[in-house]
């Protein structure tokens, strides 16, 4: 027995610095590719020039001859034993997509599919061998414009009688005939109609893909660059047809993803086929450039947009028709993303009426799929735009018009005319907050002296409030949205004798700070000291269960299934510690790592009740001998974090360069574990938001072949092209979950993007600009500007 513990740290909410780094930055981190196995072979991959084609002939005699080469496979070679990649998101029941073997057999639809994969000793002798691979093909008529496709005068698969892959409709009135829409646009003062753009992104993660597979073993093991090594399990099990028993998959080190690793990649099966053809370990890491090609892009939509209001800016309606670029397959969840955005574009506003309608599409061009935000930036920018140009029509001040249509902190609940309920919220106090850091009525005066005075440089002010649904869950919504998968996460909390935690998480951490705030998770939940918890993931023979890591759920999902299995390791103990005390387990109280019985000083700690556990000697009879606990947590609901985000943008008219001279953001993301991580998260947002608002943006030429291949093309904004950026938080926990956290990893990239683009419009709309197709760059605000000068108005 012991005294009862002093107080301790409280973890929860403390700006640790993250365990996961030492060895990141001490060059002792394991990338797959860092993977050498016995005998190892290394694979590449022969790729298709041409965005359409049939494969007429292949001639792999002079790369088999080549030195070091062991095998050249093509799709005809492995067309029984291949599959086709999956799509996990059938979004109506007559979706239609073409087979998408991994190797394709007969006809590529991209540049850059793979026809033939060479494996050799070395990565080098593959890749030289790639050149003698001889391949001919016969070129297809390529649609690559995403409204081109849409009317189906050039189909982009000979297989397929349309371009048009599904249908999605959501409308908010009487068995969605998309009357009340009508009405309600019919019936207002002001209706502003607008067709807004979203470029085609890339993912561009820090790490390669790279796929490590070793067959010599009782079962398949396979090291991948991936967010989701338990679903990619799953998937190669059901692909390939083999048992999932047979199937490891560990996620070592991974630099990134951003949703781009959040796939079943063709390079991934082809390492699974080649090694099991071969015998032998196999190894395939991607150039950047293949990266760049091929990794399934982000984005890429044309949204037709309708809003109507009161004379008194009072939103009546909105109307969403949407093309959704799928490109030439459906990935994982491709058809999916558009339909997750569709239960955002009303964001924070209390519209009466909504109508949705997507049509998801196929081109010529490497697939889409999930890009950090997956869907809801879209819905963002969509809604953001809209809510300006609808305030220039009005002859508002755009923050005036938000904050007369926006959610009330007092009416929370709140069901919105998407269907979704928001928990809880409060735009007024993160907007109030934004403002006071910002400086809004001064910078709004530099304006108009700027304007009146005709500085060459003029000023612009971008406002984007938003919400976001993320946590992505519960499963009887995505359920009736027709996804394969479910919401639920799991955990382990394991206890040693020592009384040092171990905890096995589903969730499998890429960059997120897992390993730290689940510590402070259960330093807390436990009373252990932070340092002696461990956190174990990314590996499916450790990690049993799990749905991974995405959509902002590792937190207010995976989270909450650690502390439900740290709950039950408490009671399990509270068993122990009564027996020990001779005490009723009602009298027990737990604090600070120790069982006390109440009114007394006697206590026992966690550590003693442990070391008891393992010994076994003087446990309540019929009890087990460990205090291992597990969960499952599946949500009620999504979370709902919001916030308000400024941008002052300075334009120079006569070069047209944009300068981001003040960015200023105040999220709520509910309770927040580590401050430091969170701090991180909103930063590296912002970044890729503001990137896809100035910089990036993906461009084919007319033939189908990707120009910005390289990072000389594909602008990647560097730090010193991003601004210092002044952050704040408010807080409003969610009620949806015990610790009341919400998400943060997707909140800067959606909100910033919208801010960028309003301050820029906003800084020439005098000038006769009304908008301008992302990214803003320089040549193309310089050209809006000069046909201002001369038709009155730019596009």
């Amino acid at each position: 027995m012991t005294a009862t513990a002093e107080g301790k740290r409280a973890e929860v909410g403390s700006a640790r610095l993250r365990k996961e780094d030492a060895h990141l930055i001490t060059g002792r981190s394991r990338f797959t590719d860092n993977m050498v196995l016995p005998g190892m072979m290394h694979l590449a991959m022969v790729r298709s020039p041409f965005a359409h084609a049939k494969i007429t002939a292949i001639d792999t005699s002079a790369a088999l001859a080549s030195p070091g080469v062991f095998a050249v496979l093509t799709g005809a070679d492995v067309a029984g034993e291949q599959g086709s990649l999956p799509n996990a998101w059938p979004v109506t029941p007559d979706q239609k997509a073409p087979d998408h073997p991994a190797i394709a057999v007969e006809e590529v639809a991209f540049a850059g599919e793979i026809v033939a994969v060479v494996i050799a000793r070395s990565a080098a002798a593959a890749r030289d061998a790639v050149e003698l691979v001889d391949v001919d093909y016969s070129e297809l008529p390529v649609v690559m414009d995403l409204e081109e496709a849409a009317t189906d005068k050039i189909l982009a698969h000979t297989s397929l009688a349309s371009n048009k892959s599904a249908t999605w409709v959501f409308d908010s009135g009487d068995a969605g005939t998309g009357t009340a829409i009508a009405e309600a646009l019919a019936n207002s003062d002001v209706v502003v109609e607008r067709t807004l753009y979203q470029q085609r992104l890339i993912p561009a993660f820090m790490e390669p893909r790279s796929t490590v597979v070793d067959p010599t073993g009782e079962q398949i093991t396979m090291w991948s660059a991936t967010q989701i090594p338990h679903i990619l399990r799953l998937m190669l099990a059901l692909t390939l047809g083999i048992p999932e028993s047979k199937v490891r998959v560990i996620a070592p080190d991974v630099g990134g993803g951003f949703g781009g690793k959040l796939q079943v990649t063709p390079e991934e099966i082809i390492t699974v086929v080649a090694a099991r053809r071969m015998g032998k370990p196999c190894k395939f890491t991607e150039t950047r450039s293949e990266s760049l090609q091929v990794a399934h892009h982000g984005r890429a939509q044309v949204q037709r947009l309708k809003i109507g209001a009161t004379k008194d800016g009072i939103v009546t309606g909105l109307h969403v028709d949407l093309l959704a670029d799928m490109g030439a397959y459906l990935g994982l969840i491709t058809s999916g993303i558009p339909v997750l955005g569709a239960f955002m574009y009303n964001s924070i506003y209390k519209f009466p009426a909504y109508h949705f309608e997507c049509h998801n599409i196929f081109t010529n061009k490497a697939w889409t799929d999930a890009y950090r935000g997956a869907g809801r930036p879209e819905a963002t920018f969509a809604i953001e735009r809209m809510m300006d140009e609808l305030a220039v029509e009005l002859g508002m001040d755009p923050l005036e018009l938000r904050e007369k249509n926006w959610i009330k902190h007092t009416e929370f609940p709140f069901t919105t005319v998407a269907g979704l309920e928001y928990d809880t919220g409060n735009y007024e106090a993160a907007t109030e907050k934004a403002l006071s850091l910002f400086g809004y009525e001064e910078l709004r005066a530099e304006q108009k002296l700027r304007r009146d005075s005709n500085d060459p440089v003029q000023l612009g002010i971008g406002i984007s409030t938003f919400t976001e649904m993320c946590g992505l869950a519960p499963s009887r919504v995505l359920g009736a949205l027709s996804y394969a998968a479910g919401g639920w996460e799991h955990a382990q909390v394991r206890v040693l004798p020592t009384g040092n935690v171990e905890v096995v998480t589903g969730s499998s951490a890429h960059g997120q700070g897992h390993e730290t705030a689940w510590s402070q998770l259960v330093a807390d939940r436990l009373g252990v000291p932070f340092e002696n918890v461990e956190v174990l993931h990314g590996d499916t023979q450790v990690a049993q269960r799990g749905l991974d890591t995405y959509g902002s759920r590792s937190l207010a999902v995976g989270g909450m299934a650690v502390l439900a299995a740290a709950d039950k390791v408490i009671e399990k103990a509270r068993a122990v510690a009564a027996h020990i005390m001779e005490a009723s387990e009602d009298d027990l109280e737990f604090a600070n790592g120790s069982f006390s019985v109440k009114g007394t000083e006697t206590s026992t700690s966690f550590g003693e009740i442990a070391f008891a556990v393992f010994s076994a000697h003087n446990l309540p009879d019929g009890m087990e001998p460990n205090l291992d606990s597990e969960a499952t947590y599946d949500p009620v609901n999504f979370s709902y974090p919001h916030g308000t985000h400024l941008a002052a943008i300075e334009v120079d008219t006569e070069t047209g360069a944009v300068t981001i001279r003040k960015y200023v953001c105040v999220d709520d993301i509910g309770v927040v574990v580590n401050p430091m991580i969170v701090e991180g998260q909103v930063h590296g947002g912002l970044a890729q938001g503001i990137a896809q608002a100035l910089f990036e943006e993906a461009v084919y030429d007319d033939a189908g072949t990707l120009v910005s291949g390289s990072f000389v093309d594909y602008l990647v904004p560097s730090a010193a092209d991003l601004p210092h950026y002044i952050t704040g938080r408010t807080e409003t926990p969610s009620t949806t979950n015990q610790l009341g956290a919400k998400g943060v990893g997707e909140a800067g990239t959606i909100a910033s993007t919208p801010a960028i683009v309003n301050g820029v419009i906003d800084a020439v709309r005098h000038l006769g600009v009304k908008d301008i197709k992302m990214p803003c760059t320089p040549a193309r605000v310089w050209h809006a500007l000069q046909e201002a000068k001369t038709t009155g108005g730019a596009a």
